[in-house]
C-alpha cells in the first residue's frame, strides 16, 4: 500500500509533465517506489500500471521484497534497451518521461533509436520531489540509523587513545556501526586532527589523535536503507581561548538556526540565521558551504539549506544543520545534527552532547 501510494503520486507529476509514462532508471528511486533493494533494474510507471524490468539474478529477491509487482525478466543475451523497448511497446506509450539527472546520453540515444516513434520527455526531479517529505516509516528508519551511529560513536569515543590515527578511528566507527546492526557507513567517515579539520571533507590519514588538542569527526550510518549524518569536535588536550571562541560561535549559529526551523520558513531563511551569527563574529569568509541538506535514502538529497533557496520548509522534511568555521593553518569546527520539521516546529533527532565541556575526552 505504501509503495503504491507513492507511485500514484508520481503519476500525477507525470501527467503534469505531459507524458503517458515514466521510465525510472535511478536505482534509488526504484527502491523508493517499489521497496526493491537491488540494482540494474528499471521501473516503467504508466497511468494505470507499473512493470519492473530486471534479470534472473533478482527474481527470488523480488518475490520476497515486492511480491505483487509485475516484473519483466530479460533472458541472458537480451539487453536492457531491448527489454525496455518491448515493455514500452506493449504498454502503448507515446510520450515517455525519462530521468534526465540519471540517464546517460548513450542510454537516451539507444532508447531513441530503439523506439523512433516514441517522444522522449526529459524530466528532472519528479521522484525526488516525493522523497523530500518523509512519511512515518521513513522517519522511523532515520531514527534507527541515528541510533546506530550514536551508539557506535559512544564506543569509539570511550576507547579513543592519543596514539590512534585518523584512519584507525574511521575504521573503528565503521566496524562498530556494523556490530550495532547497520549496513555500514552512509559515507566514508571524516576524522581530521587539528589543522586538518580546516578541510571540510578531509580524508582520514595517518596523523595521530594526539598531534593536536582537538579532532573533528563526521560520520553516519545506514540502517534499513535510510541514513544518518552527524559531526562533533572532541577535545583531546587543552581548550585554548581560540577554540573556545570559535566553538562558541558555531554552536550559537547552529542553535539559533535550529530554533528558527518550522513549516513556512524558507530554506534560505534558516541558512541566513546561522550565516549572520558567523558573519557578525568576523568569520563570514571561513564558512563557505550551505548550512545543511536533506537526508533519506541518500546522504545528500533535497532540500538544501543555502542562500537563494526559496523553497519553504514542510512538515516531514529531515535536514542536517551543520554550520562551520574553517581557518587554514589552525583547524576547523563544525557541529551537525539531523532535524525533523514537524507540524508546529521541529525535533532534533540526534542526541550526542555538544557543549564544549562535554566534548572533552579524558
Amino acid at each position: 500500500m505504501l509503495f503504491s501510494t507513492r507511485r500514484d503520486k508520481l503519476r500525477r507529476f507525470v501527467r503534469r509533465a505531459d507524458a503517458d509514462a515514466i521510465l525510472v532508471t535511478n536505482y534509488v528511486n526504484v527502491t523508493y517506489l517499489t521497496g526493491f533493494t537491488g540494482d540494474d533494474s528499471y521501473l516503467l510507471v504508466t497511468r494505470d500500471k507499473e512493470v519492473l524490468i530486471t534479470d534472473s539474478r533478482y527474481t527470488v529477491q523480488l518475490g520476497e521484497e515486492c511480491p505483487t509487482l509485475t516484473i519483466e525478466v530479460r533472458s541472458p543475451g537480451v539487453g536492457m534497451v531491448d527489454a525496455v523497448g518491448r515493455v514500452v511497446n506493449k504498454a502503448h506509450v507515446r510520450r515517455l518521461a525519462v530521468e534526465a539527472n540519471s540517464m546517460s546520453v548513450r542510454l537516451y540515444d539507444q532508447v531513441s533509436e530503439k523506439l523512433p516513434k516514441l517522444a522522449l520527455v526529459r524530466s528532472v526531479g519528479l521522484v525526488e520531489q516525493l522523497r523530500v517529505v518523509k512519511d512515518r516509516t521513513e522517519i522511523a528508519a532515520t531514527r534507527e540509523a541515528i541510533n546506530i551511529a550514536e551508539r557506535a560513536f559512544a564506543v569509539v569515543r570511550a576507547g579513543l587513545r592519543l596514539h590512534q590515527t585518523e584512519k584507525e578511528v574511521a575504521d573503528q566507527i565503521e566496524g562498530q556501526i556494523r556490530l550495532f546492526g547497520g549496513k555500514g557507513c552512509s559515507f566514508p567517515p571524516i576524522v581530521a586532527v587539528g589543522r586538518r579539520a580546516a578541510l571540510p571533507h578531509a580524508t582520514p590519514a595517518h596523523h595521530q589523535i594526539g598531534d593536536a588538542d582537538f579532532v573533528l569527526i563526521d560520520w553516519g550510518a545506514v540502517g534499513r536503507q535510510y541514513v544518518s549524518d552527524l559531526t562533533r569536535v572532541l577535545v583531546t588536550g587543552k581548550i585554548s581561548p581560540k577554540l573556545q571562541r570559535i566553538y562558541g560561535v558555531v554552536l550559537k549559529a547552529q542553535r539559533l538556526a535550529i530554533r528558527a526551523i518550522k513549516p513556512g520558513k524558507t530554506l534560505a531563511d534558516i541558512d541566513f540565521v546561522a550565516r549572520s551569527v558567523i558573519a557578525k563574529a568576523g568569520f563570514s569568509k571561513y564558512f563557505g558551504h550551505g548550512l545543511g541538506h536533506g537526508i533519506g535514502l541518500e546522504i545528500h538529497e533535497a532540500p538544501r539549506l543555502a542562500p537563494a533557496q526559496k523553497q519553504p520548509l514542510r512538515a516531514g522534511m529531515i535536514v542536517t544543520v551543520e554550520p562551520g568555521i574553517y581557518l587554514p593553518k589552525w583547524g576547523g569546527v563544525r557541529i551537525e545534527d539531523d532535524v525533523l520539521v514537524t507540524k508546529d516546529g521541529h525535533e532534533v533527532l540526534t542526541t550526542v552532547d555538544k557543549e564544549l565541556a562535554d566534548c572533552v575526552v579524558t
